[in-house]
């Protein structure tokens, strides 16, 4: 209970024996505070309350063994305490006890003022014993000064009494002792700096007392994971100072990755409000301050600085390009990279078939005939791939159904639109208006979180919306530059229990987060919806593709599900539990975040299932440009995300053989298929050269006429499928899938290889490049990024 004396009218004039008898001491002797009195409901508390109202004090009231939780999700400045016949020195004992009560100023007030009731209080715990009757503003002095008159002031104190943190200037001392070491003795250990996204927001709304309390509620996670020799420091700013001696970079990038994921996905109490926090951590190692604390912590605070904007939780290590201009690559290798990339097709067909030529023909002269051992290899691999999209189909017909009804009853949810405005002008506002016309039986709050670089007209449409239906929720992200940005930032704002994330030209379907909810209240974390097509008459692309996604998403998404025991994406159309999410967060420097985001969860044991009934309508690309631009992004993420995680998963202990093997598949196979397609030109060439030529080659070998039948059929039989499980509305299309059928045989599937592959040289480029293309308004000519 929070009293003000700024709100409200003024409580009815207490008795004379507590009116102020010699008129108020001047304005300079008293310092308000926020007052914790403690006493049963009654006259007697009231008349303390009031008191301590009117000499400027903000009140809040708890009565005795309900404490704790007061000083620990608001904390005080001082208590003042009744004293109870029978319960006088249990509320001493529970102040005291309590982690947040330790150092707070603890004033007893007494009916009995005999002498030895005084000393019984003051050596049970408390700062100050004082009758009932007491002057209020002499009471209002001894709070001020218990609260300013410590034995030793308190920038002086090696800890703060209110946090148990270090201030920065002991923070520094210590950080001293540690760059004072020789050498040889301090090769480990790191100083980090957490600063937390949201405390500006925070700041104008709770005050800036939230500095403090914001960096003792990460403390206190911190200290959880640390260890005893760990330091802990905090600056007026209400950045956390983290001190790692003696361990090494990859053990202390760990320990803080572990240290954002747990605040991350804490709920924390702060003035008042409960709030999630996003950290954003940078940090630099010992070695390299040069026995200069002042500027250890400001490379750390450089780094955080970067770690903020992106707020994907991940630690930033500092670097010399953070400071001043950052340095641009020299002209002669733009121009290489340039080259390569204009020329990537050769490239690869260079790599991928020419060396191995060279290689075949080396070794037969060389007496070894790796060539005829490629032939092999490469019917075996065009053999694996169909079996792997046949089990993939047979599977996809059991997959385990949607739990009949809730487990729990249907909570606040949050739908997050990520948006890039300019991209998305033409078609946002049919977008929201699908969003808030969704069926669901609680609240719903529809985020959309989105950047721009200039104001649109769109912005004015989009706030009038918000004005007359507050569920709508509209979130500017300056300085975002990608989807997981906007999610992230979003992240922290939703109130709703799970949250579903979408690109922003879906329209899900209206029972889509009833749908959700049976899977999530039922043991799941994440569950991946039906992507479905919207656009697909306008063009022979976008049917195409119409036909891919339900060869996808309705086939091989819960086909493999249902085979590994797992499953993937999560990005669109992907519902989570609002802190499996706000631990995991996206990050932006991976070109399909949403994959990525999937396997660090999975790594952390969450639970992720796949629904073909959960449906959200989607716009395909319209043109063979913008399928190749999109394309090529999903190509090379994947490979980032094959990179990044297939090596950590084979070796984690989280996932067990089966997942193991589809892990295998999912990240490895996939990668070397395209490659092992491409050897049949050097394997043919190889077989044409030894041969002296094509005529004297045997065209009819049953084996290579087997494998090549089978392999084709594994696109027919995958079409077949998909039209079995296709949405009603598609499954009338027969035609398209005919079509698909023979375009994958012929063309789609080379394309996808063609992609696949020269992602590969991109990424060892280090070419990361999004590029966006425009939706317009009409289904008909709406694209995809």
């Amino acid at each position: 209970m929070l009293i003000s004396h700024q709100s409200g009218p003024q409580a009815p004039a207490p008795r004379t024996t507590t009116e102020p008898r010699n008129g108020p001491p001047p304005q300079s002797a008293v310092q308000p505070g926020t007052v914790l009195a403690v006493g049963f409901p009654g006259p007697r508390v009231d008349r303390v309350i009031e008191n301590l109202v009117a000499t400027g004090h903000e009140v809040r009231h708890s009565v005795p063994g309900q404490i704790g939780p007061h000083l620990q999700q608001t904390p005080p400045d001082a208590v003042v305490a009744l004293s109870e016949p029978r319960e006088g020195h249990d509320v001493i004992r529970e102040v005291r006890t309590a982690p947040g009560g330790r150092a707070l100023p603890l004033l007893v007030l007494t009916e009995n003022t005999a002498p030895a009731q005084v000393v019984d209080v003051l050596r049970h715990g408390a700062d100050d014993c004082l009758p009932e009757t007491a002057d209020p503003f002499e009471l209002a002095a001894r709070i001020e000064a218990k609260r300013h008159r410590v034995p030793v002031p308190v920038e002086n104190l090696l800890l703060d009494p209110r946090t148990g943190l270090y201030s920065r200037s002991h923070f520094l001392d210590e950080l001293s002792k540690e760059l004072g070491r020789p050498a040889n003795g301090r090769m480990s250990g790191v100083v980090a700096v957490v600063e937390v996204a949201e405390m500006a927001s925070l700041e104008s709304r709770l005050g800036p007392r939230v500095r403090r309390e914001v960096a003792e509620r990460l403390a206190q996670v911190a200290e959880k994971l640390g260890s005893a020799c760990d330091r802990f420091g905090w600056d007026e700013d209400g950045h956390l100072l983290i001190l790692l001696p003696g361990v090494d970079e990859d053990t202390a990038t760990r320990t803080l990755q572990q240290f954002a994921n747990a605040a991350a996905g804490t709920r924390f109490v702060v003035a008042d409000e409960n709030v999630r926090l996003t950290p954003a951590i940078g940090w630099t190692p010992l070695t390299s301050a040069e026995e200069d604390p002042e500027q250890a912590v400001e490379q750390a605070l450089d780094a955080a600085a970067e770690a903020l904007s992106h707020r994907d939780l991940r630690p930033v290590r500092f670097v010399p390009s953070m400071r001043g201009p950052r340095h641009r690559r020299r002209s002669s290798v733009r121009g290489l990279r340039a080259v390569l990339n204009a020329l990537s097709p050769l490239v690869v067909l260079f790599i991928g078939a020419g060396l191995p030529f060279w290689l075949y023909t080396q070794t037969y002269a060389m007496g070894f005939d790796l060539g005829s051992i490629m032939y092999w290899v490469v019917v075996a691999g065009l053999i694996v791939s169909a079996l792997l999209i046949i089990v993939e189909c047979l599977f996809s017909l059991d997959a385990p159904p949607r739990p009949s009804k809730p487990g729990q009853p249907y909570p606040p949810a949050s739908a997050v639109i990520a948006a890039y405005l300019p991209n998305e002008a033409a078609t946002i506002v049919d977008t929201v208006e699908s969003f808030l016309a969704l069926d669901y039986p609680n609240h719903l709050e529809v985020v959309l979180a989105y950047n721009t670089p200039h104001p649109l007209p769109v912005e004015d449409t989009l706030r009038e919306m918000a004005r007359r239906d507050p569920r709508l929720v509209l979130m500017e992200v300056p300085g975002s530059t990608s989807k997981a940005q906007n999610v992230n930032a979003a992240v922290t704002r939703v109130r709703g229990e799970f949250v579903g994330i979408f690109d922003a030209d879906h329209h899900p379907a209206p029972d889509a987060f009833r749908r959700a909810w049976h899977w999530l209240s039922n043991g799941y974390d994440v569950v991946q919806g039906h992507c479905v097509i919207r656009n697909g008459d306008s063009s022979w692309v976008a049917q195409l593709v119409a036909v891919e996604f339900e060869a996808i998403y309705a086939v091989s998404h819960p086909g493999r599900t249902r085979l590994y025991d797992f499953g993937v994406f999560g990005g669109s159309n992907g519902f989570w539990r609002t802190d499996a999410l706000a631990r995991t967060r996206m990050h932006g420097s991976m070109l399909t975040e949403d994959i990525d985001s999937t396997m660090r969860a999975l790594r952390e044991g969450i639970r992720f299932t796949v629904d073909r009934a959960l449906i959200s309508r989607e716009l395909a690309p319209t043109n063979l440009k913008s399928l190749w631009n999109q394309r090529s992004r999903w190509a090379q993420g994947w490979l980032q995300v094959s990179l990044k995680h297939l090596w950590k998963a084979l070796r984690s202990p989280v996932f067990d053989r089966r997942q193991k093997l589809g892990l295998l598949v999912l990240l490895g196979w996939r990668e070397m298929q395209p490659w092992l397609t491409l050897q049949m030109l050097p394997v043919l060439g190889y077989a044409i050269w030894k041969e002296d030529g094509p005529g004297n080659l045997d065209w009819t070998v049953p084996i290579c006429l087997l494998a090549m039948a089978f392999t084709l059929s594994a696109g027919v039989i995958q079409a077949a499928f998909a039209w079995r499980l296709a949405i009603p509305e598609l499954k009338k299309r027969r035609r398209w899938f005919w079509s698909y059928m023979l375009l994958t045989s012929v063309f789609y599937t080379h394309f996808k290889n063609i992609l696949a592959r020269q992602a590969c040289l991109k990424e060892a480029l280090g070419e990361r490049q999004w590029r966006v293309t425009p939706r317009s308004a009409t289904a008909k000519a709406g694209e995809q990024t």
